[in-house]
C-alpha cells in the first residue's frame, strides 16, 4: 500500500468513525426523549372491601350507644374520603339477615396501602365489622345521581 492509499484509507476510516459517533449521539437523544415523553404511570388502583357485621350485632337488641357511635365515625370517615376523591362508592345491602353486607370501592397506590386504609376503618379497627379486601376495577359508573 502506497502513501496516497494510506491517506485515503485513513480519511475513509475517520469519516466512518465520525458517522458512527454522530449516529450514536443522535440515537441516544432519541431514546432519552422517548423515555421522558412517555405518559406518566397511573399509580392509583381500585380496591373493594366487603364489610360484614359481627354475628352478635345482627340482632338490633345488642346494639349500644358505643356501636352506634362507631358506625357514625365510620360513615363520617367514608364521607370525608369520598369528598377527597379516594372513595368511589360506599353502601350496604338493605336486608337485615346474616347475608347483609356493605362495600367500599376506593383508590389506593398498592395493595398494602389499600389494606391499611381498610384496617383503619373504625368499624373494623373497633371490631364491630369484619372485612375482606379485593383488587377491583370499575367498568361502568353512572354519574347522574
Amino acid at each position: 500500500m502506497n502513501k496516497a492509499m494510506m491517506k485515503k484509507f485513513g480519511r475513509n476510516m475517520a469519516a466512518i468513525i465520525k458517522n458512527k459517533i454522530s449516529f450514536l449521539i443522535i440515537f441516544s437523544f432519541v431514546i432519552f426523549a422517548n423515555i421522558n415523553a412517555q405518559e406518566p404511570v397511573d399509580m392509583e388502583n381500585e380496591y373493594l372491601y366487603k364489610l360484614k357485621l359481627i354475628p352478635k350485632l345482627l340482632d338490633e337488641n345488642n346494639w349500644t350507644e358505643k356501636e352506634n357511635n362507631i358506625v357514625g365515625v365510620h360513615f363520617k370517615r367514608l364521607k370525608e374520603f369520598t369528598e377527597k376523591g379516594v372513595v368511589i362508592l360506599a353502601g350496604r345491602t338493605t336486608n337485615s339477615d346474616s347475608a347483609q353486607f356493605g362495600i367500599v370501592i376506593f383508590k389506593s397506590t398498592n395493595y398494602e396501602e389499600a389494606e391499611k386504609f381498610m384496617n383503619e376503618d373504625p368499624a373494623i379497627s373497633e371490631g364491630i365489622m369484619t372485612a375482606e379486601l379485593f383488587p377491583f376495577r370499575v367498568a361502568l359508573i353512572n354519574n347522574s345521581k
